[in-house]
């Protein structure tokens, strides 16, 4: 795992149609139960560098569910909700401060040391940790 600083491009922590897959289990989901509206988690400081979280990802799936439903074909349209799209980990961590999340149950390591805890040097680290830093907020999980 790299641990010098977040690099340009697809991180090698990028897992293939992740939320491609996160999505289409929620369709059908939905579309059973008869709700209409998905929600991911989704942020603007991974549009560059995950192609699954990018405006033009989300655009295309909602157009897919449209059109490879029955609820879709049928006029049921399908919404795709990223309450996260235009935030960054600052505005993320201000967001669950403010509705109560358990923020000290949460950490982003992609390598955790064998005692489980974060490594503090990988990229999901490092963006967490400047996060945490320009909301200024203390980070519990460190």
């Amino acid at each position: 795992m790299p641990k010098g600083g977040v690099e340009p491009g697809i991180p090698v922590t990028y897992v293939p149609a992740r939320n491609t897959i996160f999505l289409s289990v929620a369709l059908g989901w939905a579309e059973a139960a008869g709700a209409r509206d998905l929600f991911i988690g989704v942020n603007a400081l991974d549009f560059s560098g995950y192609p699954d979280c990018r405006p033009e990802f989300i655009a295309a799936f909602e157009a897919m569910a449209n059109t490879a439903t029955k609820a879709g074909v049928e006029g049921e349209a399908f919404k795709v909700h990223t309450p996260l799209m235009q935030l960054d980990k600052a505005g993320i961590i201000a967001a669950g401060q403010a509705v109560g999340a358990p923020l000290h149950l949460t950490w982003s390591c992609y390598d955790p040391t064998p005692a489980g805890t974060p490594c503090g040097l990988c990229d999901s680290c490092r963006l967490r940790a400047k996060g945490f830093a320009e909301a200024g907020v203390p980070d519990p999980a460190l």
